[in-house]
């Protein structure tokens, strides 16, 4: 069966283009115009991936992606036409999955759907060959339900934050660096982005400092480890 991708963009002229591309690659792409076609056209054919542009008419895409990530996990690239950082760390903060800014080659957006998607897939399958329960002090990480537990209680981690969390878990106190932790989290490492690595460090730290939990340590000019230490 095809996958399904949405398109919410409002210059028509690019999303045809987007759509034609992604229908060359074999998916069956769904164009919305504006921020309420969006919101219909996801409650009605439920894609498996939505690319969601951030200025749009009525219905912004900030608003669109906290509605959608409010109801679904299907995984959200933004796109921009401002380069600035801050769109793009409160585009993470509220649970888009990649970021893409304008002008953008159409091959290099469907090289991230593609990623996205065997990311999004794997964690759907029944992954029997991966260690199935990763316990860190008062952490506990299971791979085959993608539950984390702190202190007993669940921790709300989206599932990019997991990935991550998992991989720091599975190397105890080894160091990595951004470009080490994107091209294992997010899946292609000709366009390693250090402030989605570093968002994503800063809102799993926010969310285990609820339980008093300081497990992930920066290491200045090297990058990031899970601290071992701190569980002692």
């Amino acid at each position: 069966m095809r996958e399904k991708i949405l398109i919410v963009e409002d210059e028509k002229e690019l999303a045809d283009i987007l759509a034609a591309y992604l229908e060359v690659e074999g998916f069956t792409p769904i164009i919305a115009l504006t921020g309420e076609e969006g919101r219909a056209c996801f409650a009605s054919n439920k894609p498996n991936l939505i690319l969601l542009d951030i200025m749009l008419p009525k219905v912004n895409g900030f608003d669109l992606c906290k509605e959608i990530r409010d109801k679904s996990d299907v995984p959200i690239i933004m796109i921009s036409a401002k380069s600035g950082e801050m769109d793009k760390v409160i585009a993470l903060g509220i649970g888009a999955d990649d970021y893409v800014t304008k002008p953008f080659s159409p091959l290099e957006l469907v090289a991230r759907v593609k990623a996205n998607l065997r990311r999004y897939n794997g964690t759907k399958s029944n992954v029997n060959t991966l260690v199935d329960k990763v316990v860190i002090g008062e952490l506990i990480m299971n791979k085959i339900s993608y539950v984390a537990t702190a202190r007993g209680e669940v921790l709300p981690l989206t599932t990019k934050e997991f990935d991550m969390l998992y991989f720091f878990s599975q190397n105890p106190s080894q160091v990595f660096s951004k470009e080490q932790i994107y091209n294992n989290i997010w899946g292609y490492s000709e366009c390693c982005d250090d402030n989605s690595v570093t968002v994503y460090v800063n809102r799993i730290r926010e969310k285990l400092s609820k339980y008093n939990l300081d497990y992930i340590k920066t290491v200045w000019g090297a990058g990031y480890k899970l601290s071992i230490e701190s569980l002692m």
